[in-house]
């Protein structure tokens, strides 16, 4: 009974996904309640959804009613809803996709679909990146030609969105940084989550992503954003431990199924996504940044990322474990949008460290201070001066960790697709 339901409920989104235009979710949400059975419908799934945060699983008749209920929706707009990355209200947006697909996220990596708009469906920004950038290279700031990370940061601070946004996150993720007991790790996230939801891309994704020659300006990549504070916990938790805080969030969960979907490995593919467009596998990589799944450069030396949690002591879940932190350290998708990213190609693992640095040291949990927060504040000193010089003191940027090597299960992922198609 409960196996051919699920199964239905499968074979019903497959079809159904085909056949209506998507719609806000929060507009979805409205027209729902206007109507008395889809509002009953509709606050049985919030109970089950609440239901599904408490400690206790729910039991077999709960699990039917629930699924039932997602049934019910019939051509409901609601079931067939998207959110944009930078909408207002995103978080209400986001409580309502998982609302109704409440049963997508039972269990690890089954996680189907991102709750986000397709981002070419989404209206791109116009930006004066290549204004300010040639502004820049006409003055005595353009600096060495080799740290492209100082000059993405110097243009980011010629721009006054870019500035405020990284000032605000820097200042936050600075003071305490290091020590659990005064750094304030939900603000941090949430203003490195505004930084790269409110920031055009053309300068975000150049400091995040800036391609290094030494280790100098491999620091200021890996400390980009502030990872005293934002990544690093006094001792590495459990990568299990990891997973279950970013489920239990309405960001984190829907970040990590946009990053599943877009950044999904694919051995046959010339690129190595399922995808084929690491423009996207890109901006939902920038996404999991600001939340409890934040991931960074392991290192100065090194454009590999991964997440700062470790598989000892996972007992029987081992296995679970590693896929987790191989969706950071394994993904040839990820791995190949990043060096695309930074115009590098794929070379033979001591070349390409040959190519990058001539030495390389492993950061898993270094103490070294940020000048980000004070060189910070030196723009604000300056801000009734609009002269380039003025910024001559800007701050560093940069990002990191590292951890244990695992294969991530594309088949699981689709899994559901699998069964609709029988």
């Amino acid at each position: 009974m409960g196996l051919s339901l699920f199964m239905g409920l499968l074979l019903f989104r497959a079809g159904a996904l085909l056949a209506l235009p998507r719609s806000d979710c929060i507009a979805a949400e409205q027209l729902c309640l206007s109507n008395s059975t889809c509002n009953a419908t509709y606050r049985t799934l919030e109970q089950c959804a609440l239901a599904k945060t408490r400690v206790l699983p729910l039991d077999h008749d709960s699990r039917v009613r629930c699924l039932n209920a997602e049934l019910d929706l019939g051509n409901s707009s609601l079931l067939h809803c998207k959110c944009q990355r930078r909408m207002k209200r995103q978080e209400h947006c986001l409580r309502v996709f998982w609302t109704v697909h409440a049963s997508m996220a039972d269990g690890y990596f089954n996680l189907e679909t991102s709750p986000y708009e397709n981002p070419a469906n989404e209206e791109h920004w116009k930006t004066d990146y290549n204004k300010v950038a040639a502004v820049l290279s006409g003055s005595r700031l353009a600096g060495d030609a080799t740290n492209p990370c100082l000059k993405a940061t110097h243009v980011c601070n010629l721009s006054k969105k870019c500035v405020r946004h990284r000032t605000d996150y820097a200042s936050i993720c600075s003071r305490g940084a290091g020590s659990e007991d005064t750094c304030d790790r939900r603000k941090c996230h949430k203003g490195l989550r505004n930084f790269f939801e409110k920031v055009p891309e053309d300068f975000t994704k150049r400091i995040l992503f800036c391609p290094c020659q030494d280790e100098l300006c491999g620091e200021r990549r890996r400390k980009t954003i502030v990872p005293e504070c934002s990544f690093h916990y006094n001792t590495k938790p459990n990568c299990l431990w990891l997973l279950d805080s970013c489920l239990e969030d309405h960001i984190c969960k829907s970040r990590l199924a946009d990053f599943q979907q877009n950044c999904q490995p694919a051995d046959m593919s010339p690129d190595g996504c399922s995808q084929h467009n690491h423009a996207a596998c890109l901006q939902a990589y920038m996404g999991m940044i600001g939340t409890p799944m934040t991931p960074n450069y392991i290192s100065n030396s090194s454009v590999d990322v991964s997440l700062w949690c470790t598989c000892e002591s996972s007992g029987n879940q081992k296995e679970k474990c590693d896929q987790i932190l191989g969706m950071f350290e394994s993904n040839k998708c990820l791995e190949n949008t990043i060096l695309s990213q930074m115009h590098l190609k794929k070379e033979a693992p001591e070349r390409l460290e040959d190519l990058l640095y001539s030495s390389s040291i492993s950061f898993q949990g270094d103490s070294a201070s940020t000048s980000l927060a004070s060189e910070m504040s030196q723009v604000d000193e300056g801000k009734t001066q609009r002269d380039i010089s003025e910024h001559s003191s800007m701050p560093m940027a940069s990002s990191v960790y590292s951890g244990a090597a695992a294969s991530w299960p594309s088949l699981v992922l689709f899994l559901p697709l699998l069964l609709s198609s029988h």
